[in-house]
């Protein structure tokens, strides 16, 4: 948004409320995904979102709160991966969609896979557990309706994408071991793959 300074005349960039939280959420993505919910820095969050401290706590009452709008966002935007690329496809057909969907949104974005392993490790808050638990809930939900897959195959789906998760966090398709690659080979063998 381009404000005019009515002395001068010349335009100023003044960055909106929505941008402003926008930015708070990048910045405390990178920390959060770095340093986990307890060692992240508010003020190192604030000084990377170009804002005060105390201004960050006006947009979020504590780091907690940060915390969980951050983990959200990034649930969202994967939610909505999962829905994008399984939109017109049922069976296997969806899954293997938005598992490929999932897979070249983490190698892409690495940062946002640290995040959620960060917040699976912080499932011993309680409030932090119960969002893990509704955002896991949501994709299931989502990735049965989709699918029309039973209970287990949609199971063996998650159980894959965690596995590959891991996999992916540890640099394992980057710089694979013997021992990594006889797992995902007996995971294809038994998906029949």
């Amino acid at each position: 948004m381009i404000t005019y300074n009515a002395m001068t005349t010349t335009p100023s960039t003044r960055m909106r409320a929505a941008e402003r939280r926008e930015a708070v959420l990048d910045a405390a993505t990178k920390e959060f995904a770095a340093k986990g919910l307890h060692g992240a820095s508010t003020d190192d969050i604030a000084r990377a979102a170009g804002i005060s401290q105390p201004y960050l706590f006006r947009l979020f009452r504590t780091k907690k709160d940060l915390y969980l709008a951050t983990v959200e966002r990034s649930i969202a935007e994967l939610y909505e991966v999962f829905a994008e690329a399984g939109r017109g496809r049922t069976g296997m057909d969806a899954l293997q969609a938005m598992g490929s969907a999932y897979r070249d949104l983490m190698t892409q974005d690495r940062v946002r896979m640290l995040l959620m392993l960060k917040c699976w490790g912080t499932s011993d808050d309680a409030e932090i557990r119960e969002r893990n638990r509704s955002a896991w809930r949501a994709l299931t939900e989502l990735a049965e309706e989709i699918s029309g897959e039973s209970p287990e195959v949609v199971g063996d789906f998650f159980a894959s994408g965690t596995l590959l998760t891991v996999f992916m966090a540890m640099d394992l398709f980057d710089e694979p071991e013997p021992w990594a690659d006889r797992l995902i080979a007996g995971r294809d063998k038994r998906l029949g793959r």
